[in-house]
């Protein structure tokens, strides 16, 4: 008898644990992470036609998986909010991750420009229109540019060629492309945005002198004196004004600010660049002349190879500074068309 009511007992027991266990949902268990994308969503009590709100969650927020229904999903909350909402404005513990990783890797990359969003632009994971996004900017907001990108425009056909050549001979048509830039916000988070969604800042003192050009990015090399302001000299980088090209700037300029005219003046010129970012500007020190304001141009050659070019400013003169055992280049002489 007492064998019997021991054996009822530990029956008892094992039924009431996989009760309690089903009661609580498998909460116990890892649940499946999401992470809101959209600005801003209501949570619904119900996946219905007619529902109420229970709640919202905004741009960022961290919610746990409870159940599927079609295009919605019920989440939860890190405050223990329950509701649902649909799909389409979350995005995976994976996507967030890849974002996390993206962030850490370019956390020290130089500045190159700043800008202004036209719109409210989405921060992707790497660049192209279909591809994930977390984090949203607001319309105006400033943003520091660190690298560019270029990809083929989805939807976009390429432009027909006139028939000069037997079809057998023909190139085949290339894609549209777009630029696009890898940016961080003012809340520090990076992602990629579509070049045209970003209106760089250029100093109006030196945008007129773009030439038809497109000014990559500017920076200050110096500060000099006229009176009693303080005037900055500027490094300008620039390319054509369209999008797709194989590089990110094929010439530079330097504006230096002439005292006794009261004006800004070419000091140097370079063309035919195959440039690529960054460019970085720092100072060093040249004995005789002093700390001077240096930057680095950094090019590829006609193999791929990407090799740096460093130049010092001694207003108004711009020098190349060679390596150890580098030699000057040599002029080469071209002849005229006719």
């Amino acid at each position: 008898m007492t064998f019997q009511k021991h054996t009822s007992w530990i029956t008892a027991a094992v039924l009431a644990c996989i009760f309690l266990s089903g009661c609580r949902g498998g909460r116990g268990k890892d649940q499946e992470v999401a992470y809101v994308s959209a600005p801003q969503a209501f949570l619904r009590d119900r996946v219905a036609a007619v529902y109420d709100k229970v709640g919202t969650v905004k741009n960022g927020d961290r919610v746990e998986i409870l159940d599927r229904d079609r295009r919605f999903v019920k989440v939860r909350t890190a405050a223990g909010l329950e509701g649902w909402m649909e799909q389409r404005n979350l995005i995976t513990q994976q996507v967030y991750d890849r974002l996390q990783k993206l962030a850490q890797q370019e956390k020290d990359d130089p500045v190159q420009a700043t800008g202004l969003t036209r719109n409210d632009t989405n921060l992707h994971v790497e660049p192209g229109r279909d591809t994930d996004h977390l984090y949203q900017i607001a319309e105006g907001a400033k943003v520091s540019l660190l690298k560019r990108a270029t990809v083929a425009k989805p939807g976009a056909a390429p432009a027909p060629k006139p028939a000069l050549k037997k079809d057998s001979d023909k190139e085949p048509a290339k894609p549209a492309m777009e630029d696009w830039w890898l940016v961080r916000d003012q809340d520090n988070h990076i992602g990629w945005v579509l070049a045209r969604m970003i209106d760089i800042d250029v100093p109006l003192e030196i945008a007129q002198y773009a030439e038809g050009q497109r000014i990559i990015a500017s920076f200050v090399l110096n500060e000099v004196t006229d009176a009693d302001k303080k005037i900055p000299e500027y490094l300008v980088v620039l390319s054509e004004p369209r999008d797709g090209l194989p590089y990110d700037f094929d010439q530079v300029r330097v504006f230096t600010w002439n005292v006794k005219r009261h004006r800004y003046e070419t000091a140097y010129r370079e063309r035919n660049l195959n440039g690529v970012l960054p460019v970085t500007v720092t100072k060093a020190n040249f004995a005789k002349e002093g700390t001077l304001p240096v930057f680095v141009l950094r090019v590829r050659d006609d193999n791929g190879n990407v090799s740096e070019k460093k130049y010092k400013l001694n207003t108004p003169i711009v020098r190349r500074v060679l390596a150890p055992g580098e030699e000057p280049q040599r002029a080469v002489a071209r002849k005229k068309k006719r």
